[in-house]
């Protein structure tokens, strides 16, 4: 793509994104509904990243998040030097904390440490299938705090999505939501360990109030978030 640095890892699949003249802005529509936890929880304060690609997402929440103390957990050491090398990821400070390490590894050890748990792990084939597990997403749960979210991207294409969907669903107790961003078909699942306090105009307010603070526009995918959901699903999900 014309003016886009990509990251392949061995297959034509685009792993991530960087528009060279602008890199802190999040090229693809699914790097932005990540940032969607942002909607959903204005309180973070440690969050963790498994899977780090060209570090689309870290780089930004580096950059405009600075209440947030991210880990990023990345089994790749040549995944990481690449995204500091092509994609100008920073180098680890007291925001930032990039570890070459297994996520699964790194969660186990961690229990009830995270306000926001991100997984976006690919390889050449997908999403491993260590990370899609009924223990896996239990794994997930736990290194939550009582009130903490969880998110991960998928692919809408994959034949098992739906199975994954179900196993999340049974593990967050139904406090589940979904949104598809468009091509290429990423889905972000999100998951409420309790649920969050979030009425129509509250979240309208929050939406507008984050576009003057980011380079994101979090009305982009509000009414996807209504379409996919149902309004009684949605708020009911925050709410109950």
């Amino acid at each position: 793509m014309d003016g886009i640095r990509q990251l392949h890892l061995g297959s034509k699949t685009v792993q991530s994104g960087m528009l060279v003249a602008s890199p802190l802005a999040l090229t693809f529509n699914y790097s932005r509904a990540l940032m969607y936890f942002l909607l959903f929880r204005d309180d973070v304060k440690d969050f963790l990243m498994v899977g780090l690609g060209g570090g689309s997402v870290s780089k930004y929440v580096h950059a405009y998040c600075s209440t947030i103390n991210q880990t990023v957990v990345e089994i790749n050491q040549q995944v990481i030097d690449v995204a500091r090398s092509h994609f100008f990821l920073p180098g680890n400070d007291d925001k930032l904390d990039v570890i070459k390490g297994d996520g699964l590894h790194y969660m186990e050890n961690n229990p009830f440490s995270q306000d926001c748990l991100m997984i976006d792990g690919f390889d050449s084939d997908g999403i491993p299938a260590g990370f899609c597990t009924p223990d896996f997403f239990d794994l997930c749960y736990d290194v939550l705090k009582d009130d903490g979210l969880f998110l991960i991207n998928l692919w809408g294409s994959d034949k098992n999505f739906d199975i994954y969907l179900q196993r999340i669903e049974q593990t967050f107790l139904g406090r589940v939501l979904v949104l598809p961003t468009g091509k290429p078909g990423n889905i972000i699942v999100f998951g409420f360990k309790d649920p969050i306090k979030l009425t129509e105009r509250k979240l309208r307010e929050r939406a507008l109030k984050l576009n003057h603070d980011h380079i994101i526009d979090f009305n982009e995918f509000l009414d996807k978030l209504h379409e996919q959901n149902g309004y009684q699903k949605l708020y009911s999900t925050l709410e109950s």
